[in-house]
């Protein structure tokens, strides 16, 4: 999966969790609970929409990685990159 990839699914899901948002201005290194007056709720439904997506298991203790656009994208790369060398694609 590529990082253009990542990013639609990304915003896909912060769509699903602030419908209201006007995505294609969100700044890629501004915090989401800045841009789009998320709370800690819609910040796991967040979580768990990206899991449902990209098939990423995220540890609560990584939540803090997932705080902007580029962060978020920057995590899951990484994760979905391990998790195909764990499964030997």
């Amino acid at each position: 999966m590529t990082a253009g990839e990542i990013r639609a699914e990304v915003l896909a899901a912060l769509g699903d969790i602030a419908p209201e948002a006007d995505l294609a201005s969100l700044r890629a290194e501004v915090g989401f609970r800045e841009q789009l007056d998320v709370d800690s709720m819609d910040l796991l439904n967040f979580v768990v929409a990206l899991h449902e997506r990209l098939g990423v298991d995220i540890p609560e203790a990584d939540y803090p990685k997932l705080s902007t656009l580029d962060r978020c994208v920057e995590y899951l790369a990484a994760r979905t990159a391990a998790g195909r060398e764990a499964g030997g694609a």
